[in-house]
């Protein structure tokens, strides 16, 4: 009886473990479906800005983004992450938030500057390209995991498009379409540079106010459902200015000699896709 029962078990072990590996594979696919998803975008956003469909190009931008941000976050969830997921994150980001963005602002209003304009284009993609090489350098070598050194991919590549997406007529005459170098050209250096922007990775259910976590998240929800162009320039606009308020900050507490406020909040030890 008890070799009859060993023997019932071992088969439902084995008729089991197909069901469980093809689950796992799911699992370990997941993210990287998400990623392609992330290039998708990127491509789509191409697409239609060669077509001149400027307000349809640039929100595959945003969707980009969120994409990019929950690739990772599920990776670490689901501990299914890769050397093969982190290279292939690297080059689904250069395509969404380096040459879709370049070309979009390039269609849009660069364009009008002739080889000023695909320069300052080519720029921000160099700049994009430097930045996620050294965040790849520098995501394993420890550090405060609060602040990004350089403005990330994303919060860049959103600067072009929330502005093209606020105002998608264009722009066709060259005087005109000079402040679009600033637009371009503002984000490709800070992306390069060593100015530290604050990270958003340890604001979650664990936050020592997730109530008002929720809240101000569900506010931004309801002002992009209402109001979803100045809304959108105002969030990629605040974060980039929010780096230089930061910095005031921080040279007026040295000033008056106030010692910097302390974060008692964990950091994630592991690498964020969407933040970069």
């Amino acid at each position: 009886m008890r070799e009859e029962n060993e023997g019932r078990l071992r088969f439902l072990r084995r008729s089991a473990d197909p069901r469980q590996n093809k689950l796992r594979r799911g699992v370990y696919l997941l993210p990287s479906l998400l990623t392609m998803g992330n290039m998708f975008c990127g491509y789509a956003c191409v697409v239609y800005a060669m077509r001149g469909e400027y307000e349809t190009a640039a929100p595959f931008i945003g969707f980009a983004v969120v994409l990019d941000m929950l690739d990772g976050r599920i990776a670490r969830l689901t501990n299914t992450t890769s050397e093969f997921g982190v290279e292939f994150d690297s080059m689904a980001d250069i395509i969404s938030f380096g040459i879709a963005p370049a070309i979009l602002s390039f269609a849009w209003g660069l364009q009008a500057l002739g080889r000023l304009g695909w320069a300052a284009g080519f720029m921000f993609v160099a700049a994009a390209a430097m930045r996620l090489a050294r965040f790849n350098i520098q995501s394993g070598s420890g550090g405060d995991k609060r602040y990004f050194v350089g403005m990330p991919s994303p919060a860049a590549a959103a600067i072009p498009a929330a502005t093209v997406f606020a105002f998608p007529s264009g722009l066709y005459d060259y005087r005109a379409a000079l402040p679009a170098l600033a637009m371009v050209l503002v984000p490709a250096a800070l992306m390069v540079s060593t100015i530290r922007f604050r990270s958003f990775k340890t604001v979650d259910s664990k936050a020592r106010r997730p109530y008002t976590v929720l809240f101000f998240l569900a506010a931004g929800i309801v002002a992009i459902a209402t109001h979803p162009q100045w809304t959108l320039v105002a969030i990629a606009y605040s974060y980039l200015a929010s780096a230089f308020i930061g910095m005031a900050i921080t040279r007026v507490n040295r000033q008056r000699g106030t010692p910097p406020a302390i974060d008692t909040e964990h950091s994630d030890d592991h690498r964020d896709s969407a933040a970069r």
